[in-house]
């Protein structure tokens, strides 16, 4: 069995009413810390968990999403539970619908997902303090320089089924 498959998370809204499932670790977790995701959360970051859409199983709820825009004008969609509008995950234009964004925060053990990379740290906070070891970039990187290779190797997948 492929390592990534072996681990489940779960998690949820605010209400309980959405709840949702990983079937597998995420590819990678983001600590985004840009001007909009500071804005988008009220917040000083965002903290997301980026995991191909196929292995996000939704259990229960009605969910709603919402165009918002974005710095690169693409918009993203943003995917709400339909009771307290509690974003849960998104979709970022450049991987579609094919790749979700989890927020970290819903996850029944959000501990569980510390980020794997610090982003856009050139507009983060200053009062906040980032982790030694943890790897931090002024804006974004390359997956190539920072993913470990089963989650390239599942980037690779995911690329090539798209192109079909």
């Amino acid at each position: 069995m492929d390592v990534a498959t072996c681990e489940t998370f779960e998690g949820g809204c605010t209400c309980r009413a959405v709840r949702y499932r990983l079937t597998s670790r995420p590819l990678f977790v983001h600590c985004c810390h840009c001007r909009w995701c500071q804005r988008e959360t009220g917040s000083a970051f965002a903290l997301n968990a980026m995991i191909e859409t196929a292995r996000l199983e939704r259990l229960q709820g009605e969910v709603e999403t919402v165009l918002t825009p974005t710095l690169s004008g693409k918009g993203q969609k943003i995917v709400r539970c339909a009771n307290c509008r509690i974003a849960v995950w998104s979709h970022y234009a450049g991987g579609g619908d094919a790749v979700a964004f989890v927020r970290v925060g819903t996850f029944d053990e959000p501990d569980r997902l510390p980020p794997d990379i610090h982003i856009f740290t050139e507009s983060k906070q200053p009062w906040v303090v980032l982790p030694a070891g943890t790897p931090a970039v002024p804006q974004y990187y390359k997956a190539s320089e920072h993913w470990p290779a089963d989650s390239l190797a599942r980037r690779a997948e995911l690329i090539a089924a798209t192109r079909r």
